[in-house]
């Protein structure tokens, strides 16, 4: 306990003061006094319209974009900078909205590693996604590690670390044990776990108060199948517990998230008002009517629990009959249809899915129902609307981030192109460029 007193007081150093509420915009605006940079894009994916633009110019200033437009109509300053993006798709910086940076170590390795080496290790995974066009990411718990993620955003935030714009919700509360391991060979659970209205209450506070900015309820406790291939899923909290989890966050203006498979905690979750339904491979048509009624995000992490791995696993409790990703598919078809906020979200955990991939959940949304267009859209406009960003990333505009990144091919025709990004911009500065262009005057 000592060493988590320890690890928590660095942390509230690196964070510094209002740190929690602090986090609610990406970072302050760097003084116009910088350079310009000028962008030559071939093409322009225009988030607004849908459409791609040809031969367009963007101005970069600082950490924002200036100008853009029509390169006859935009006029470079004279001793500007350019980037010769003329033969590539120029696109806003990718965002996931369901990310696992500390969630690379299984439990065997845990034991052997500190808080700090752990924290490295998510910094680098971060980076990763960085690397692989995701600008900005929302971190769904640190699974164990504390309040290490308001460290990693921190740092990022304050020019130590190159790494995207986050985020974050620490630790997550659910009602499992709270160590794992033996007597004298413990480690933290991977969630902060508490039971009683009393006790959920205080931990919301807590979590707020050391950065939070999504609070993370994990109703998804173990899993199976019926005979007939029904989910049965034991819940973690009662209806009343997770009332009171999102009346606190509310009241301080931080969002609910709710790890949930179905019922009957996922309709408690609904229910209950939070802002995003994480997973939710079984939603009734009643529940889908009435997330569309409250306004309510549902992430589906799509291809996550269809990767081999997650379908065996599934398969060795059903016998192998069921999966959740069946189950999956089935909601997102009607999801679709009934107009739900259908949010971009890979679930990328460093195993099975590695940072700086989880791009292919584009196609997995594709093959489920999405037009590509739509799939971009739950990028880069759903995901900065549910994170209460989207007049600052998701696209490239006067006054936004100059969070910018490029392909080769046309993602509306391919949207697998976007698992190969060769460009990225954050914030003004050049992260990755692989298409041989070169800065020039």
């Amino acid at each position: 306990m000592a060493r988590w007193k320890s690890l928590i007081c660095l942390l509230l150093v690196i964070a510094g003061p209002g740190a929690a509420l602090g986090a609610q915009t990406p970072q302050a605006p760097k003084a116009q006094t910088a350079p310009v940079v000028a962008i030559r894009a071939g093409r322009l994916f225009d988030t607004q319209s849908g459409q791609l633009l040809t031969n367009e110019v963007v101005l970069v200033q600082g950490d924002r974009i200036s100008m853009v437009g029509p390169a006859n109509q935009v006029k470079i300053p004279a001793g500007t900078k350019v980037i010769d993006l003329s033969h590539a798709t120029v696109l806003p910086g990718l965002v996931d909205a369901h990310s696992h940076i500390f969630d690379s170590l299984p439990p065997a390795v845990r034991f052997k590693t500190s808080p700090e080496a752990w924290t490295l290790i998510a910094l680098h995974s971060a980076q990763a996604d960085l690397r692989g066009g995701f600008t900005t990411i929302r971190e769904m718990c640190t699974h164990g590690e504390g309040f290490g993620d308001a460290a990693v955003q921190s740092a990022i935030k304050k020019g130590l670390f190159v790494g995207p714009r986050m985020q974050i919700t620490t630790r997550g509360l659910s009602t499992g044990p709270k160590y794992l391991g033996y007597p004298g060979y413990r480690i933290p659970a991977g969630t902060q776990n508490v039971t009683g209205v009393t006790a959920v209450r205080a931990a919301v506070r807590e979590q707020i108060r050391y950065g939070a900015q999504w609070i993370e309820v994990f109703e998804d406790g173990f899993h199976t199948f019926s005979p007939a291939g029904k989910l049965w899923v034991r819940p973690s909290f009662t209806l009343q517990e997770l009332q009171a989890a999102v009346d606190e966050a509310h009241r301080e203006h931080v969002k609910v998230s709710c790890d949930a498979y179905g019922d009957p905690g996922l309709r408690d979750c609904v229910e209950a008002g939070v802002n995003s339904i994480e997973h939710g491979q079984d939603i009734s048509n009643a529940e889908l009517t009435m997330m569309v009624q409250k306004g309510i995000y549902w992430d589906p992490t799509l291809y996550r629990y269809c990767m081999p791995q997650a379908v065996e696993k599934d398969h060795a409790i059903s016998g192998g009959k069921y999966s959740l990703c069946e189950l999956s598919k089935n909601t997102f078809k009607r999801a679709l249809t009934r107009g739900v906020k259908i949010a971009f979200g890979s679930g990328a955990d460093g195993a099975p899915l590695h940072h700086g991939t989880q791009a292919v959940q584009f196609a997995a949304l594709v093959n489920a129902g999405m037009t590509p267009l739509q799939a971009m859209d739950a990028s880069l406009k759903v995901d900065p609307e549910m994170m209460g960003w989207q007049d600052e990333i998701g696209s490239i505009q006067k006054g936004y981030y100059a969070d910018i990144i490029a392909v080769t091919g046309n993602p509306l025709q391919n949207i697998s192109v976007l698992e190969h990004v060769k460009f990225v911009m954050k914030g003004g500065e050049v992260i990755l460029n692989d298409l041989g262009t070169s800065l020039s005057k």
